[in-house]
């Protein structure tokens, strides 16, 4: 072999390794290329959790912060209102025992006065001491100290006062004194302004404890009242708007788990599930107030143990200036109640606001007896007939929250797909479409089906290997050796040039080959994407098909609701348990 020959037999083989080497490279670049998108994209996973954590951290540690600050509030306040306040419950535990001990003769007369004149010293404003003081001189037969007694306790609480002495009165068989009493209070009231102790009266009519007489004068002033307070159209829709948040409390959890591939798919899903969480809230509205309305309520036996139920209630009432610490209390409470969460203590809180207002109005009176009985300490059968007396509210805030949900379905129930896939070193990336359930699910299918089909057509054809790119910078290098080695000796680079383009060739060969197989695999895996998105759009409109016909069902119980509401006006409901038992002697009309 000539030197010549040699020469250019070593170049062939250097080119020869250059390429190879090249294809190597090639080959190792675009796998790193491919793990640094895996890495970045598990970093930005990485990161995305290490940032979720790191918030629900800081949610919890202020959760936690929340409680530990109310617990100590609540210590703080519970201190302040022992201090401030804890002879208050001497004295109410005092008053409805003194009575009953006045029953069985077990206390004289003078420890009676002892213990009312003790209470006087430990308590010097509330108005329940001076009550019990002339009581105990009524008793006494020492009406100097009765009457000083009664200013004293009329000056610091006249709403309260008169109705402890009505109910005293009435509970020793004295009607016509326990009218007056009862009389002389709803003179002095303000239907507009009632002190909390009004719920005492409400009590007082679902008990009969005023006997036919005081019925009767109740009947006309709360009626007089009514009528005052329904001109007024802001107090009529204060109750309305109580009523509507009563009804939007009742809306039942989401179903999502009911219709899986719909909550995905359709945009109005969020609108959807509170529909149907709010129409089947009927049934719950049902089954809440016919339980109510068909509560057995047994009054008692002996006039004397419901009136001492009254009694308790109106003397545990909280005095007017602990209201501001017992409000605070309960929200702390709440707080604690509800893990930290400030909002729902807020509307926990809220929803008791009515235990600790000063006054209120005999509409919100009504209200609240009808929907938060606990709230101002009524009992089950005032309930009942602060229900049937809210009849009017009840019927108009239920005509708005079924109209209102009925006509938020929306005309327009649609399917949204975007998805993305990664193949290989690639990611497909379907642009959104929108399809509309008012038209047939085969035109759907169709029109979903041509769109995966529009842009995975290129994005497939993009995976094809470039030859024109690659032949190019072949032809050229072919081109090159032709000029520059065939200048030299024509045979040597003809046979330089063979090698060459032959192991060019084999490179783009193996690359078609490579990139033949990544469209094929991109193929199968869309077109199995694009299945699965039509089986999911079938079972999307058979989900919807379903919402409908439970939609319907559950639309169809408003019905038997408004009828229930609509037979509260018939006065069937209206009426006190105790009207049904025999009427005492001593409350026959003279």
């Amino acid at each position: 072999m000539s030197e010549v020959d040699y020469g250019l037999h070593r170049k062939v083989e250097q080119v020869t390794g250059l390429v190879s080497r090249l294809s190597e490279q090639v080959s190792s670049v675009s796998g790193q290329v491919s793990t640094v998108e895996a890495a970045q994209h598990q970093a930005r996973t990485e990161l995305q959790e290490l940032r979720d954590e790191f918030q629900a951290f800081v949610r919890s540690a202020r959760l936690t912060a929340n409680v530990q600050r109310a617990e100590t509030r609540v210590g703080v306040i519970e201190d302040r209102v022992d201090h401030e306040f804890g002879h208050h419950k001497t004295v109410r535990r005092t008053a409805v025992g003194m009575l009953q001990a006045f029953d069985l003769g077990l206390v004289s007369e003078d420890t009676v006065r002892t213990v009312g004149d003790q209470l006087m010293i430990q308590t010097p404003r509330y108005w329940l001491a001076p009550a019990l003081v002339a009581l105990a001189s009524w008793s006494a037969d020492d009406r100097t100290l009765c009457e000083r007694a009664v200013d004293e306790a009329f000056r610091r609480s006249p709403d309260r006062t008169s109705l402890f002495f009505a109910l005293v009165l009435r509970r020793q068989g004295r009607r016509e004194g326990a009218v007056r009493w009862l009389r002389h209070y709803l003179l002095a009231q303000d239907p507009a302004a009632l002190g909390r102790e009004f719920a005492v009266i409400l009590e007082s009519i679902a008990q009969g404890a005023f006997g036919a007489a005081g019925r009767d004068l109740l009947s006309r002033t709360l009626a007089a009242w009514r009528d005052q307070l329904m001109d007024s159209r802001e107090s009529q829709a204060k109750q309305i708007t109580r009523w509507r948040a009563e009804l939007d409390g009742l809306q039942q959890p989401s179903a999502q788990g009911e219709f899986p591939r719909l909550a995905v798919l359709s945009p109005q899903w969020p609108q959807l599930d509170m529909l149907l969480g709010k129409a089947r809230s009927q049934q719950v509205l049902l089954d809440k107030y016919q339980a109510i309305m068909a509560r057995e309520f047994q009054p008692s036996e002996r006039l004397e143990d419901a009136v001492d139920d009254i009694l308790d209630r109106l003397v545990s009432e909280y005095d007017d200036e602990e209201l501001p610490l017992r409000r605070d209390l309960a929200f702390n409470k709440a707080v604690i109640d509800h893990d930290g969460d400030l909002d729902s203590a807020r509307r926990a809180a809220d929803a008791d606001s009515a235990s600790y207002e000063e006054t209120l109005d005999y509409l919100t009176v009504q209200t609240t007896a009808a929907l938060n009985p606990t709230a101002i300490g009524t009992s089950p059968a005032t309930q009942r007939l602060a229900v049937a007396a809210c009849h009017e509210w009840f019927q108009q805030a239920h005509a708005q929250f079924t109209r209102d949900y009925r006509a938020a379905v929306p005309p327009d129930v649609q399917a949204h797909f975007a998805t993305a896939h990664t193949v290989g070193a690639y990611t497909f990336q379907l642009p959104p479409w929108y399809g509309s359930f008012t038209q047939p699910l085969p035109d759907l299918e169709r029109s979903l089906g041509a769109h995966w089909d529009q842009h995975m057509a290129p994005f497939i054809a993009a995976l094809a290997y470039p030859t024109a790119k690659k032949v190019l910078p072949l032809a050229l290098a072919l081109a090159g050796i032709l000029l520059i080695v065939g200048g030299v000796n024509i045979g040597a680079a003809i046979g330089i040039a063979v090698v060459v383009g032959a192991v060019w060739g084999l490179v783009i060969h193996n690359g078609m080959q490579a990139a033949r197989r990544n469209q094929d695999s991109a193929r199968a895996l869309l077109e199995q994407a694009k299945l699965e998105s039509l089986h999911q759009l079938r079972a999307a409109s058979a989900e919807l098909t379903d919402w409908f016909e439970r939609f319907r069902a559950a639309d169809a119980v408003e019905v038997q609701c408004r009828e229930l509401i609509k037979s509260l006006t018939t006065g069937a409901h209206g009426s006190s348990p105790f009207e049904g038992r025999t009427v005492e002697k001593e409350d026959a009309p003279s």
